[in-house]
């Protein structure tokens, strides 16, 4: 019989996972959607959105204060572009000022705290973890070219990432973090979650401003299809993490920054 400790544990796993799960699957399918429109197609798209949405995740995942820094740097950031530039809207410009306000905002959580390099070695775990997953996956769409729905996209690209990730974490981190440069760590990581926040706004406020048809249709397409996306992040984030808990890999074991 589960002690209680045991039940705790398990939920609170599920409710990480899941929610890790839905945060990865909505920016997979978005940032998928998003490449196509720019123009990459075949394996691209997939590998790219993987890679950028596995980083994301992997900085709230495990440096919790530096992500919440950068994805607040990218809401005011872009809140800023909207009220001055009001309806020219250019996602690269929100996105690289963004990304400004996030080293600096990073730097500041750099100088208080004690985080070190372990921010940008737990990213690039995401990086690598990704970059496998989304090679796997581009691999399997290239062998099966039946159309496949983004909900099932983003459970499997969920699992695939959340196991890597995972089983690579240790090793990874302990290989990287010696080398890696303390000053820097936090600042990088900050701007690149501000960057993606800053972009994903873009997305929504694209909706209700002064686009051409072309792009605002293009836009509405990119956000029917993220609620899939994170449902299906959700459903395969939820599995993933209560497997892994059942496999002994314990949440309450996972080192933060």
């Amino acid at each position: 019989m589960l002690s209680k400790e045991r039940i705790t544990a398990i939920v609170t796993t599920l409710f990480v996972w899941s929610l890790a799960g839905a945060l990865f699957g909505g920016l997979f399918v978005g940032l998928y959607e998003v490449l196509q429109v720019l123009g990459l197609h075949g394996w691209q798209p997939v590998v790219v959105a993987a890679v950028s949405a596995a980083m994301t995740t992997a900085a709230f995942y495990s440096a919790m204060p530096v992500a919440l820094m950068g994805a607040m740097s990218g809401v005011l950031a872009s809140i800023g572009y909207l009220i001055v530039a009001g309806p020219r809207l250019d996602v690269r410009i929100i996105a690289l000022v963004a990304a400004g306000l996030g080293v600096l905002g990073g730097g500041f959580v750099a100088w208080t705290s004690q985080s070190g390099s372990r921010p940008l070695a737990e990213t690039l775990t995401g990086l690598l973890a990704g970059l496998g997953a989304g090679i796997v996956l581009a691999v399997v769409l290239t062998l099966f070219p039946k159309p496949v729905g983004t909900f099932v996209m983003a459970a499997g690209i969920v699992a695939l990432v959340g196991s890597l990730f995972q089983l690579n974490e240790h090793w990874i981190v302990k290989a990287v973090h010696g080398w890696l440069p303390d000053t820097i760590a936090a600042p990088l990581v900050a701007a690149m979650v501000a960057a993606v926040v800053g972009a994903s706004m873009w997305m929504v406020a694209g909706t209700t401003a002064m686009l051409d048809l072309e792009t605002k249709n293009a836009v509405d397409k990119v956000l029917s299809e993220v609620p899939a996306g994170f449902l299906g992040g959700l459903l395969g984030g939820a599995v993933t993490g209560i497997v892994l808990e059942l496999l002994g890999f314990r949440l309450e074991e996972h080192e933060t920054a």
